[in-house]
């Protein structure tokens, strides 16, 4: 039986040691064995997911307007007795929701993978010993450590620890954070923005304040823009069929009626079945499914190379992103901090200064300048003889880490350490002695060094004694000089970020090979600028400055808005929960590895590993994945454009023709079993489209609906007059009476020569789509996506043949197709890259007009196309 959770008044209520009996625990937390008893009495800390079963999942394929379409073409065949049609009729509703079903299922799967990659992690002490664990195996009577950043992952009561200031806006609306003290209570979900405290968990999962008053929203499906003018274009394509088809009925109904003096209602089921099946076969049903999964497999696979996408449209963001403002500490340099040899001013010694830094630092919150600091001591055992009572940690805006500690004399005192400037600034230092710190950090970071004062109090904060300056050095990574010379060709401009001073930026940035032009952030947003209308004179010298120093959390947000404002699509990094701000309001905000639990929340894209190396491998993968999706889109609306207009073009040019014997018959240039073999064979090369190989394309890659309906129109027309030649050809054969290799061409050839063309054609023109190139050039198509376009070819030709559902054709009359389509392929090849040429020139002259502009009519401003 579950046991009863304290409501948060309860808790509230409650003292500590009133809290422990309640939760049968103390403040040494719970055993591991005890905590696993009671997850699986409480359930684990998440809110309950609403899983729907797959029985049901299926069955929604059956249900809806393109369902209901193909339903009432069985039916029809049903009434007028035509099993054959009825039979393949079905197949294709059951094929439809198989392939729907299974693409959602992979895209589920791939999606789940990356919510597990997102997974919070908690401090709790369990056993005795603080550790790491998944935040959803919490339960109540935990004790966990809450500290700058974190996400508060239950409802808790505060048991130890100075103080905490609580964001909890987005749970009841207060405007500013909220600063709590022991006995006070924090939600889950609200986010620490200043301070450390140790707390207990009163309640997980639903029984949270959040879990009763809130509701989760998904964001992992939304739709991103490239998407929404995707369904945009495919609304319209739906519309034009169904506008076609109606044309298509009303003409040839009056000709009947005009013919006969009346309308027989067996061929009226049977056109109006035979243009239901057209318009399922033509509109691009399976587009919103095969978007769903390139983009859903494609994030998977960025999840491999240490990248987690939050959000799936965040995949077109990093595609289109053309600068990049990256911070130093641990993208750019290695964050293996080495401590140098401290310079002294009121220490004995240099260890007497490292061991008062040590003493302001915590070796548990596993900060990379505390470990430098506290390894640097020679004997770490000096530790022990002192007690550490408190300890405040570092924050973005007092640019420093504070510790109190009591030393083998009994004497209580306070340790400080962070900022030169701020630190120096506290202190009752000389002029002189100003004079010589500044001096010195200057000497350290021309070399590359960070520096760090250290001071004490032993009067409890009313004088302060700086004890020295400990330099701090971290190299640059291997691999930087290299990715951003990658970076370069692929059309990025990397800007460095740093909270360090402008000699150590210029320094770094200079070995790294990204210029020596580093700002002061200070100098660009003097006090009192509005961040949010930056002037255009600024958001230039922003745009051309190689980086910035000094760099505060709100100065990122308002170099974000700058860059933005010049028209770039900026991805900016973070780690701390300040940086929240920036990350969301860039385009592609990135939380580096070891980023805060808030700076992961505003991130679209989440780092596991260190490194700008995994940034450029993210938005190449980006690139690929949004190439394969317009690849795609193109070849679809083109087909579209294939199979409507020359079917309804065909029937309301040729009515009527002979069949070979002299007879007159009304045409159909397919049959209705025809069109949905073809859409059947059409459904299996793009099931595999999202593994396709892609070129990577050398620039930031936008959202282009003008050229994507260019190119996809000028490919349609010429599918629409390649068919329309080939029907063409067969009437004249079939009207002289002319034989091929011996054989009399009848109107059933005619048939199977169109639907072999409309097969094999429409196959061979995804090779045209998937690339911008000649489509014989590397990359070579993906092992899965050719097999299954020279899989459904063989399919085809075999029906064809041996007459499967088709009438059959000569082997010779096949070869020629195929021969015919071939040749078509090289002149929509041709056609693709002349239109993709006459785009290019256009964008490049339109881009230099522009550039012509903004340096001379301009020259303080900005002008966007």
């Amino acid at each position: 039986m579950k046991e009863q959770t304290l409501t948060d008044e309860q808790a509230r209520a409650m003292s500590a040691d009133e809290l422990y009996r309640a939760l049968h625990c103390g403040a040494e937390g719970l055993s591991a064995e005890e905590a696993q008893r009671r997850l699986a009495d409480y359930g684990p800390n998440a809110l309950p997911e609403k899983h729907v079963s797959p029985l049901l999942a299926f069955g929604r394929y059956f249900w809806g307007p393109i369902p209901w379409m193909i339903e009432a073409a069985a039916v029809l065949s049903i009434v007028a007795g035509d099993w054959k049609d009825f039979t393949i009729i079905m197949v294709m509703l059951l094929f439809n929701a198989l392939i729907g079903f299974w693409e959602e299922h992979k895209a589920s799967n791939a999606l789940e993978a990356l919510k597990a990659g997102l997974a919070l992690k908690a401090r709790a002490r369990r056993d005795g010993r603080w550790g790491e664990v998944d935040a959803d195996s919490l339960v109540p009577g935990d004790v966990i450590r809450i500290r700058l950043g974190d996400v508060v992952p239950a409802d808790v009561k505060l048991i130890e620890g100075e103080y905490i200031s609580i964001d909890q806006a987005a749970l009841t609306g207060e405007s500013l954070p909220v600063n709590k003290r022991v006995g006070e209570t924090a939600y889950s979900g609200s986010v620490a923005k200043q301070g450390e405290m140790i707390a207990m968990v009163t309640a997980t999962g639903g029984e949270t304040f959040f879990g009763r008053t809130a509701r989760l929203v998904a964001g992992a499906g939304a739709v991103s823009h490239f998407q929404q003018a995707v369904m945009r274009v495919g609304n319209f394509l739906i519309v034009l069929a169904v506008g076609l088809s109606l044309l298509l009925i009303s003409i040839v109904l009056w000709r009947d009626y005009a013919s006969q003096g009346n309308l027989d209602l067996h061929g009226m089921m049977q056109l109006v079945k035979f243009v239901l099946i057209l318009v399922i076969a033509s509109i691009p049903v399976a587009m919103p499914a095969v978007l769903s999964v390139t983009m859903a497999l494609g994030a998977l696979a960025l999840s491999k190379n240490k990248a987690i996408v939050s959000r799936l449209q965040a995949i077109e963001e990093m595609a289109g992103v053309d600068v990049l403002c990256s911070d130093k500490t641990g993208t750019l340099t290695k964050n293996e901090l080495t401590l140098g040899e401290p310079v002294l001013f009121e220490a004995n010694d240099a260890q007497q200064c490292i061991l008062a830094g040590a003493l302001a630092s915590k070796e548990e919150d596993q900060d990379a300048i505390d470990l430098a600091v506290l390894g640097a001591l020679k004997d770490k055992t000096v530790l022990g003889q002192y007690r550490q009572t408190n300890f405040a940690p570092f924050d973005p805006v007092s640019k420093r880490t504070e510790g109190t500690a009591v030393g083998p004399d009994g004497k209580t005192v306070r340790y400080t350490k962070g900022a030169p400037q701020v630190i120096v600034g506290m202190s009752d230092l000389d002029e002189a002695g100003r004079e010589k710190a500044k001096k010195t950090v200057a000497d350290f970071a021309a070399k590359g060094y960070r520096a760090l004062g250290v001071a004490r109090s032993d009067d409890d904060g009313a004088r302060w004694r700086f004890e020295g300056i400990l330099p701090l050095f971290d190299p640059p990574r291997d691999d930087s000089k290299s990715t951003i010379d990658q970076a370069r060709q692929h059309g990025l401009d990397v800007k460095m970020v740093t909270g360090d001073d402008v000699a150590i930026g210029a320094e770094i940035s200079g070995r790294l090979g990204m210029g020596v032009h580093i700002h002061p952030a200070a100098e660009m947003f003097p006090e009192g600028t509005d961040v949010e209308h930056v002037s255009s004179r600024l958001a230039r010298r922003i745009e051309t400055a190689d980086g910035f120093a000094r760099v505060f959390p709100e100065h990122k947000y308002g170099i974000v808005k700058a860059l933005q404002g010049r028209g770039h699509i900026v991805a900016m990094t973070g780690d701390g929960v300040n940086d929240a701000p920036a990350l969301k309001q860039a385009d592609c905000g990135i939380a580096v590895s070891g980023a805060t639990d808030a700076a992961r929340a505003a991130a679209a894209l989440i780092l596991t590993a260190p490194g700008l190396s995994v940034i450029i491998k993210a938005v190449e993968a980006a690139r690929k994945i949004f190439e394969r999706m317009m690849s795609y889109t193109i070849y679809r609306i083109a087909m579209t454009i294939d199979v409507m207009f020359f079917v309804v073009l065909s029937m309301l040019i040729f009515p009527k023709i002979a069949d070979g014997h002299g007879a007159i018959v009304a045409f159909q240039p397919l049959t209705a079993v025809m069109i949905i073999i073809l859409a059947l064979l059409d459904d299996i090369p793009i099931m595999t489209i999202a593994y396709d190989h892609t070129r990577i394309d050398p620039k930031p890659v936008r959202w282009e609906m003008g050229r994507m309906l260019s190119v996809s129109i000028v490919l349609g027309v010429l599918a629409v007059v390649e068919t329309f030649g080939l029907l063409c050809t067969g009437m004249y054969l079939l009207s002289e009476q002319i034989t091929v290799w011996g054989r009399q061409i009848d109107a059933n050839h005619l048939q199977t020569m169109v639907f072999l063309q409309l097969v094999a054609g429409g196959h061979l023109m995804l090779f045209v789509t998937r690339t911008k190139r000649f489509c014989l050039a590397p990359p070579w198509p993906a092992a899965a996506l050719f097999f299954a376009i020279i899989g459904t070819q063989i399919f085809a030709a075999w029906m064809c043949g041996f007459g499967w559902l088709v009438p059959p054709l000569p082997w010779e009359l096949i070869g020629l197709v195929w021969l015919y389509n071939l040749a078509w392929m090289f002149v929509q090849d041709v056609a693709k890259l002349g239109v993709n040429y006459v785009l290019d020139n256009r964008s490049h002259r339109r881009g230099l007009f522009l550039a012509h502009l903004n340096r001379h009519v301009h020259p303080h401003g900005a002008i966007h196309g």
